[in-house]
């Protein structure tokens, strides 16, 4: 992705201000994994995995972000921590991105498509 880069520009008074499509999916991940019940994102196959095999740490796995005209949409895969409801999360997860990414870039968002793809238990505690 870092020869791919797409930009969304942003004419302003003092010159024009672009904004990396991968600075909106690393704050949209963020926003997602500090939804309670979130326990991570899922790597999108394909695309994260050459990342993963360039040896490349990926801040965005399983976030597309999707500008047209100014206007953003994402899709973000999420893992739900077993004992919260998945509606409630992914909805909480739509709240946040939503909110997340037009608060950082003064840019609309038409729409958030969050897909639980996993659930997480906690993994059981070694005897002592």
């Amino acid at each position: 992705m870092a020869e791919n880069r797409e930009y969304i520009s942003c004419p302003d008074e003092l010159g024009c201000i672009h904004i990396s499509e991968e600075v909106l999916a690393v704050t949209a991940a963020v926003a997602a994994l500090e939804v309670e019940g979130v326990d991570g994102l899922a790597a999108n196959l394909g695309h994260d995995i050459a990342e993963l095999l360039a040896g490349k740490k990926n801040l965005s796995k399983g976030v597309r972000v999707a500008v047209t005209e100014n206007v953003v949409t994402v899709d973000i895969s999420v893992l739900v921590r077993y004992g919260f409801s998945i509606q409630k999360a992914a909805r909480a997860v739509q709240d946040a991105v939503a909110a997340a990414i037009e608060n950082a870039s003064s840019l609309k968002v038409d729409g958030v498509n969050v897909h639980v793809v996993g659930v997480t238990f906690d993994s059981p505690k070694k005897p002592r």
